[in-house]
């Protein structure tokens, strides 16, 4: 499975001179954890909602400074091509819990852990769904082995 098969699409992205506080509102806005900074089709960085917290308003920064002035600037990105377990390995090795997704250097989608939770879920449910119709359509049994109810 690829990487396009299970991102978040679009990624929520502004430049890098937008205020602290629209970040927080696009965040707000958007449900999502974190904004890709992007300047002239390129990746720049990304900012979380914990960079907000301790490096903006921790860091003594005020809501009109620019994000460029929290980002991380160093970012582990995927491509869209690439095969589930090659994000399975990166998330593993670098510890971040979000991975923008690139199409060459066209920011397309953010990965995050809780994109792949749930693709498993999904797997899971399609994997169980036989067993668990099989299990509804039969009566149900004894409550023991003995036939009776259990006695405690």
């Amino acid at each position: 499975m690829k990487v396009s098969e299970v991102m978040t699409t679009p990624p929520v992205c502004v430049t890098p001179h937008v205020p602290l506080l629209e970040v927080t509102r696009r965040m707000a806005e958007y449900a999502v954890g974190s904004v890709l900074v992007v300047e002239d089709d390129s990746l720049r960085g990304i900012v979380t909602d914990r960079d907000l917290a301790l490096r903006g308003m921790g860091g003594g920064l005020t809501p009109e400074s620019p994000v460029d002035a929290v980002m991380s600037t160093e970012v582990v990105t995927v491509d869209a091509d690439d095969d589930v377990q090659a994000a399975y390995r990166a998330f593993r090795r670098t510890e971040v819990r979000r991975l923008p997704v690139l199409d060459g250097s066209r920011v397309v989608g953010v990965l995050t852990i809780d994109d792949l939770f749930l693709d498993v879920f999904r797997r899971l449910g399609d994997l169980l769904s036989p067993l668990a119709w099989s299990v509804l359509q039969e009566p149900p049994g004894p409550s023991s082995a003995c036939g009776g109810p259990h006695v405690l």
